[in-house]
């Protein structure tokens, strides 16, 4: 069994909305009437003299309206139900307003976001964002790469057996980055790790020390002591290098400078005995036949001399000459 919907429309509606809008007709007509009737009649003719003019009125357009509904627009003018009252200024008012004209101000209101946006972004990009990888680096060094590379290199170093005076200098480098560490100080850090680099990877080294006999520069030389020119120190140039014959590269602290440099070629400071014993070995042939001149084993910072000297005798070098 099927069912069908249907919407039926009384007819009455529409003869309600009609006699409405006739209404309200009426009372748009005789707002203008009204008016000019308010200088000529009193109180008491008004309405019969409506009545009549809107009746001559819609018969001249062919238009018949019953008298009960020019009425009803005449009672309802008097009583105002189609005046439209705007509503009271206020708060609420200005909101509506606001937004009624919104394409006016809502274009600026655009760009000044855009703008401020835009600043947000650069500063973001040129300086927030920077600064805040900066920190999780700063962050990184001092919680994890630094302790990890203390801890590594303190093994490594201690591996090699040093002296107790080489332990005693790791460990005091040791405190100096805890301490840097614990005041937040990476570059103080940074610097105590460099030099236990240093230590750690000299103590590794193992070579033996060849005079330098090339063309291009002196296997050794003199210079004065503080312009005295009574006293000299003399150096032989040598070359760090393994069982093999290959040339390594040692950290070496120069005399005058104390800078640790890391370098292939350097010289040493030797008595003048020694200095005298090479120079007398070269000049016969141009061939250094004894060109070892000391040797650098695991576990030690500097290289032992295969030369007598006094016992009071310590060797210095130089990086540059």
């Amino acid at each position: 069994m099927s069912k069908t919907l249907s919407t039926q429309v009384n007819p009455a509606d529409f003869d309600k909305l009609d006699d409405v809008m006739l209404a309200m007709d009426v009372v748009d007509t005789l707002r203008h009437e009204h008016i000019m009737l308010e200088r000529d009649l009193s109180q008491e003719d008004r309405r019969e003299t409506l009545i009549t003019r809107l009746r001559d009125i819609y018969k001249a357009q062919g238009i018949d309206v019953p008298d009960d509904v020019l009425m009803d627009g005449v009672l309802a003018l008097e009583e105002e139900r189609f005046k439209f009252t705007p509503a009271k200024a206020g708060f609420s008012t200005k909101l509506a307003h606001i937004y009624v004209n919104r394409k006016k101000w809502l274009p600026l209101v655009y760009t000044i976001a855009a703008l401020i946006g835009g600043a947000w972004a650069i500063n973001y990009a040129a300086f927030t964002r920077p600064a805040q990888l900066e920190n999780s680096r700063f962050e990184r060094l001092l919680e994890k790469d630094i302790p990890t590379q203390l801890d590594d290199l303190t093994k490594r170093a201690l591996a090699t057996n040093p002296t107790q005076d080489i332990k005693t200098r790791i460990a005091n480098l040791q405190n100096e980055i805890d301490t840097a560490i614990r005041a937040k100080n990476v570059e103080s850090a940074k610097t105590s790790l460099n030099s236990l680099e240093t230590i750690t990877e000299t103590l590794e080294q193992s070579y033996k020390l060849r005079i330098y006999n090339g063309p291009k520069e002196d296997t050794g030389f003199f210079r004065y002591v503080d312009g005295n020119s009574n006293v000299k120190n003399y150096y032989i140039v040598v070359e760090p290098i393994n069982d093999s014959g290959d040339i390594l590269s040692a950290y070496i602290r120069d005399e005058e400078d104390r800078a640790a440099n890391k370098t292939k070629r350097f010289a040493i400071r030797v008595p003048q005995s020694v200095y005298n014993q090479v120079a007398s070995d070269k000049s016969d042939d141009l061939i250094i036949q004894n060109d070892i001149l000391a040797h650098k084993t695991i576990g030690q910072t500097l290289p032992r001399v295969s030369f007598k000297a006094a016992d009071n005798y310590q060797i210095g070098f130089l990086t540059e000459w």
